[in-house]
């Protein structure tokens, strides 16, 4: 029987052979990918990325006022926006657009991630610094860090060999552990970005049968066709399905056909 890992490594073969250019390779992660990337977040709080859909301004500005723990079914109410003003942090009631304003139901281990991560706060903020202050865009690069470093993604150095600057690259190789900071390993075959952590949340939730209209909700999308897009691509990427639906309506009688055969 196969395991999970080899499974999912297969299905990434077939869609990057199928979409060979970059542009189309992005994708959603799996849960397998989500539980590896999870190994390198720093906060606790970063989790609402992938677990609540919350874009970067709406994960940064979220305060503890606005995440309901206590109640049967647990929520994160979206009510404030951050932003970097000369990488200074600055937080507003103005949100993105009026869709943003949401309350989003939270799945059992985002919750008991945050009250884990409360237990211990002295901050007002879910995710903040060690002041108890919002983090500022530097900041959250520098977190993010925690993550990224651990791909296997080339890289490319510059040193200084007899006044030259010499260019070169180095391509870890997965498993192994960096020779400057044995603790750092590559963990990751792919790359990831905060805004990838919410496509994940709302292609999960079309893939799950929730319909468009409550996933434009719970992700704050102004605009239908924002969601619908990722609807199509998700419908797309299930071709058994397509063709159950295709063959009924250009070709209604197959199933009687098939089945007097």
């Amino acid at each position: 029987m196969f395991r999970e890992k080899e499974i999912c490594d297969a299905i990434r073969t077939a869609y990057l052979h199928l979409f060979p250019d970059k542009k189309e390779r992005k994708r959603a992660l799996s849960r397998l990918d989500l539980e590896l990337v999870a190994q390198g977040v720093r906060y606790r709080g970063e989790s609402v990325l992938a677990y609540a859909g919350l874009r970067r301004e709406e994960a940064l500005a979220l305060q503890w006022d606005c995440v309901s723990l206590d109640v049967p079914t647990p929520y994160i109410s979206v009510r404030r926006a951050w932003r970097a003003e000369h990488n200074r942090p600055a937080i507003s009631t103005v949100l993105k657009t009026k869709a943003a304003r949401r309350d989003i139901p939270i799945p059992k281990c985002l919750a008991d991630c945050l009250r884990e991560a409360k237990a211990t706060s002295t901050s007002d903020y879910v995710i903040a610094d060690s002041e108890g202050q919002p983090l500022s865009y530097s900041q959250f690069k520098r977190v993010w860090q925690y993550i990224v470093v651990r791909s296997t993604k080339e890289r490319t150095y510059y040193k200084y060999v007899n006044g030259q600057s010499i260019k070169y690259t180095v391509k870890p190789t997965l498993g192994t552990s960096q020779k400057n900071n044995p603790r750092i390993v590559y963990t990751l075959d792919f790359e990831v970005t905060p805004h990838q952590l919410r496509h994940t949340y709302i292609t999960n939730l079309l893939y799950a049968g929730v319909d468009p209209k409550t996933v434009q909700y719970l992700a704050g999308h102004e605009n239908s066709k924002t969601t619908m897009d990722i609807y199509a691509k998700v419908k797309y990427n299930k071709p058994e399905e397509l063709f159950g639906v295709v063959n009924q309506a250009l070709h209604p009688s197959g199933t009687a056909d098939n089945a007097a055969g």
